[in-house]
């Protein structure tokens, strides 16, 4: 499952919504909704969002916080560190070989120092869907 994912779902709980109901009424198959949230779809498109914060009518922070999830919810996501350190290169490759095994707990401390880092804040992603490596070496 992705943030969006989850997020999609907690929503249509609260509201007491189907799949069924809420793909009739935004004009997408139950399928679609199923697989975006079991993040078996890549990332949603603007024009989707839009549509679910209509049917939702949901405003200001709850808008900016789905659409900010749906920017985090790629399941296949690529890092290009080319012309970066070898020691950024090695970090992403070990993270890429252990991301399914690691627990919630090292996962937000994970979140936690990126967050924190300076260089980090406002990062977001490349509109290319791929992420930027921030480990550039000292001056």
């Amino acid at each position: 499952m992705t943030p969006f994912g989850e997020a999609l779902r907690r929503l249509r709980a609260e509201r007491g919504v189907t799949q069924r109901q809420m793909a009739k009424a935004i004009g997408v198959s139950p399928a679609y909704l199923s697989a975006l949230e079991h993040g078996n779809r890549s990332e949603p498109s603007w024009e989707f969002i839009q549509r679910v914060i209509g049917y939702f009518n949901i405003i200001w922070d709850e808008a900016e916080e789905l659409q900010m999830l749906a920017g985090l919810s790629r399941p296949k996501v690529t890092i290009n560190t080319s012309g970066l350190t070898p020691k950024a290169t090695e970090v992403v490759n070990k993270l890429a070989a252990v991301i399914d095994r690691l627990d919630l707990q090292t996962l937000q401390r994970i979140e936690t120092l990126i967050d924190s880092d300076e260089a980090f804040r406002g990062a977001g992603t490349v509109p290319d869907g791929q992420h930027r490596a921030k480990d550039k070496p000292p001056q």
